[in-house]
């Protein structure tokens, strides 16, 4: 088996078929099923079948694809990092970036490790928070930042940061009349929050504060980035929940920022990471959070 037979077992799981495949490969797709072919003999397995209904994984297909996709990004990785050892870096970290993270914070804190550690590659990547616990339990990343205190088992989580949680309201909104806004008043109208696909932890922060007035909400959309949220509360579609860093970023003039009325809720940003001696580099990286 080589590296080939699971590039293109790959392209034909995602694509569901061969014609498809094959042009995603640049190759013919003659050659891509002999590919396939040689990789079922190697295996035992069939991977696929294929009827006049089309191109399906088969149960073992199904598993092989998850060990596929994480040694081809295991290889990449390698290749990575010998790239970055030819360029002078003597370390690198893996962080994992979910929930929609601070800009602010996330740029004080990258510039601090650039200043401090420059010697350390940091290699960064966006993905759901799902796929961030599964990806650190499979040593994919050394660390996450998300909006979720409860990883999971063989995970730790800490406090990264707080961030005030604000609501953003279209301009010219009766809602404007108050300087602080109390929650009951803000469930009178139709809301405009995150995804809980897209942003899970923050998601579940929200939801947690929502629940504090015995009032269901109206949720008139639900959205991955905060820039559609703005985009929509500034067509009226409904009220908005933010923190202030990611409304301060959106810069959107039809949309204004009020608090909440009493104690200010907050969204924490947590790291995580596997239930180990961190690494020096990571050990490193966690000092820098903690003091930036």
């Amino acid at each position: 088996m080589e590296l080939r037979h699971l590039r293109c077992f790959l392209a034909v799981a995602e694509e569901l078929h061969f014609a498809r495949a094959a042009e995603k490969l640049h190759i013919e797709q003659s050659p891509l099923s002999r590919t396939i072919r040689q990789l079922e003999d190697d295996l035992g397995v069939r991977l696929f079948e294929r009827n006049s209904h089309g191109t399906r994984l088969t149960w073992p297909g199904q598993v092989f694809l998850g060990e596929a996709r994480r040694v081809l990004a295991t290889a990449e990785q390698a290749r990575a990092s010998v790239r970055a050892a030819a360029s002078g870096y003597r370390g690198l970290l893996r962080i994992a970036l979910s929930d929609g993270i601070s800009q602010p914070r996330l740029s004080a804190l990258l510039a601090r490790c650039r200043e401090e550690a420059p010697e350390v590659e940091l290699r960064l990547t966006e993905i759901p928070l799902a796929s961030q616990l599964k990806g650190l339990r499979d040593d994919l990343y050394d660390a996450g930042l998300a909006k979720s205190d409860d990883p999971g088992k063989g995970l730790v989580a800490m406090p990264a940061w707080c961030e005030s949680l604000v609501v953003a309201v279209p301009a010219r909104h009766p809602l404007l009349a108050f300087r602080e806004l109390p929650l009951s008043e803000v469930l009178r109208y139709p809301l405009v929050l995150c995804d809980p696909h897209a942003c899970e932890g923050c998601s579940r922060q929200v939801g947690k504060v929502l629940r504090a007035v015995d009032r269901e909400p109206e949720v008139v959309e639900m959205v991955a980035t905060h820039d559609l949220m703005m985009a929509l509360v500034a067509a009226g579609y409904g009220l908005g929940l933010a923190t202030k860093a990611q409304f301060a970023v959106c810069r959107c003039p039809e949309v204004v920022a009020r608090p909440l009325a009493g104690e200010p809720p907050t969204l924490v940003t947590y790291l995580l990471r596997r239930d180990e001696e961190p690494s020096a580099q990571l050990a490193g990286f966690i000092g820098r959070l903690n003091s930036a």
